[in-house]
């Protein structure tokens, strides 16, 4: 396995066994199914793994709650973001895309994409407030600039060699069924929560 293929592997395995449990209990607990984890780049090792916990803030999205987690770490066991990889299961929206940015990071990658969040999992905030606010079509933002580079998942698994596509791509089929799930236990249950943008 070559190393883009093994980061690759190292992402879906965090997100099947890190995020994904996470989520589960995140959504139980009436939150969106958005997570993040943060690796080292050496060894890829987990620093932290998180989910949306809206319930208890809504700027806690997943992204931001990793954050938050990060940095509550004692500093002697906090690496520097910029010996840091970014990981998170959706496309960061605006807010969590500025936090990444102010934390230093210099890279994040995602799963599903700003489109998939609003037709897949009927959360259409990210893609309405770049276009109110920021006045950015879909895929709008810069994805490679002075401060960070952003990769796709999906994207970067379609460069692979074809044999390694499909053992990725069955992996991933898993983990959208998992989170088309915890998407219909969150829209059956968001009815009378208090978070502002549900």
């Amino acid at each position: 396995m070559n190393d883009d293929a093994a980061l690759i592997d190292r992402f879906i395995t965090v997100i099947e066994q890190d995020i994904l449990p996470k989520t589960r209990a995140g959504v139980a607990a009436g939150n969106k199914v958005f997570g993040a984890a943060i690796l080292r780049k050496s060894d890829r090792s987990v620093v932290i793994a998180e989910t949306n916990n809206e319930t208890e803030n809504p700027l806690w999205h997943g992204e931001m709650h990793a954050l938050k987690r990060f940095y509550e770490l004692p500093a002697d066991q906090r690496p520097a973001t910029r010996d840091c990889l970014f990981l998170s299961t959706h496309e960061p929206c605006s807010l969590c895309l500025s936090a990444i940015t102010w934390a230093g990071f210099d890279n994040f990658w995602y799963l599903f994409s700003h489109e998939d969040s609003r037709d897949e999992f009927a959360i259409p905030h990210d893609l309405e407030i770049l276009k109110e606010v920021f006045r950015l079509e879909p895929g709008g933002y810069n994805h490679r600039n002075a401060f960070w580079t952003a990769h796709g998942l999906r994207a970067e698994i379609n460069r692979l060699p074809a044999d390694t596509r499909e053992a990725f791509h069955t992996r991933l089929d898993a983990i959208k069924t998992a989170y088309a799930g915890l998407s219909e236990t969150y829209q059956a249950s968001k009815d009378g929560n208090d978070i502002p943008l549900n």
